[in-house]
C-alpha cells in the first residue's frame, strides 16, 4: 500500500533522513522505532506531504504521491495523527470528530464512522458537547484517533500515540491499535517510542539511527533481537 523508496528528506538544507526505504502493507501494523532525533516524525511528516524529499520517491496505493500537497495526500486516504494530538483546545469533542470529516459528503458513511468512534472511545460519547482543551490527555489522545478515524483512512499514521499518558491509558491505546488491525482491518503506520508494547502489536518494524535504517524484521524478531534489546527495550522477548 505505501512504498518509501531512496528518501532523503530534512529542513532546509539540512537532511534529516537518508536513503530510506520502507514499505507498509494492506492490513499490517508497521512500526518505526529510534531515538529521539533519528528521523522518525521526519518520514511521517514527508509521506503526509508537510515536508518535500530532497530525493527518492514515496508510492501509495500504487500511485507516485512524491511532492503532493497534504491536502491531496488526505484526499488519498493518507491521515496522520500528530505527535502532540493537534487538537482544537477550543472547539467541542463533536467538533474536532466533523472536523475529521470536512472533505468527505458521504453521509452514511460518517455516521458509521462515528458510531466506530463511540464504540472504541465511549468516553468521547459522553463528552460531546464539552470543549476538547478541558479533556485529559488520554481523552485527547483518544479524540486525536477518533479524529483520524473520521477522515475514512486508508492508512493511519500515528506519531508517538502513547507519549505523556497514565500506565493505564498506555495499555488502553496498545489494545485499541491491535483491535484497529484484528477487528477493524486498519493499515496503520506507528512511531513510538515505548518499543516493548509497539512491537508487541507490530507485524513488522524498522529502526532508525541518526536519519538512516539500520535494521528490520518482524514484530517479533525485533522484540527478540538482542542488540536491539540493550539499545531500546531493556527486556527479554516472549517466545
Amino acid at each position: 500500500m505505501l512504498s518509501i523508496k531512496d528518501v532523503s528528506a530534512g529542513y532546509g538544507k539540512s537532511l534529516a533522513v537518508h536513503d530510506v526505504s520502507l514499505e507498509v502493507k494492506k492490513g499490517e501494523v508497521v512500526v518505526l522505532l529510534g531515538a529521539n532525533g533519528a528521523g522518525k516524525s521526519t518520514i511521517l511528516r514527508t509521506i503526509s506531504g508537510a515536508i518535500k524529499p530532497a530525493k527518492g520517491q514515496i508510492f501509495f496505493d500504487g500511485q507516485q504521491i512524491t511532492g503532493k500537497k497534504p491536502h491531496e495526500i488526505v484526499q488519498r486516504g493518507v491521515i496522520h495523527v500528530q505527535e502532540g494530538r493537534g487538537i482544537l483546545s477550543r472547539m467541542t469533542v463533536r467538533e474536532n470528530l466533523e472536523m475529521g470529516a470536512f472533505l468527505r459528503s458521504d453521509s452514511e458513511g460518517i455516521n458509521c464512522d462515528l458510531e466506530r468512534v463511540f464504540k472504541k472511545f465511549p468516553r468521547l460519547q459522553e463528552r460531546l458537547g464539552q470543549s476538547a482543551g478541558t479533556l485529559s490527555g488520554g481523552e485527547q489522545q483518544m479524540l486525536a484517533i477518533g479524529r483520524g478515524i473520521m477522515a475514512n483512512p486508508k492508512l493511519l499514521i500515528l506519531d508517538e500515540p502513547s507519549l505523556g499518558l497514565s500506565p493505564a491509558f498506555v495499555e488502553f491505546i496498545f489494545e485499541s491499535i491491535r483491535e484497529f488491525r484484528e477487528k477493524d482491518h486498519y493499515t496503520i503506520l506507528l512511531v513510538e517510542q515505548n518499543a516493548n508494547q509497539a512491537l508487541e502489536v507490530a507485524d513488522r518494524g524498522y529502526v532508525l539511527q541518526t536519519g538512516r535504517l539500520v535494521m528490520e524484521g518482524t514484530g517479533q524478531d525485533l522484540l527478540c533481537n538482542v542488540d536491539l534489546q540493550q539499545a531500546y527495550l531493556g527486556g527479554g522477548c516472549t517466545t
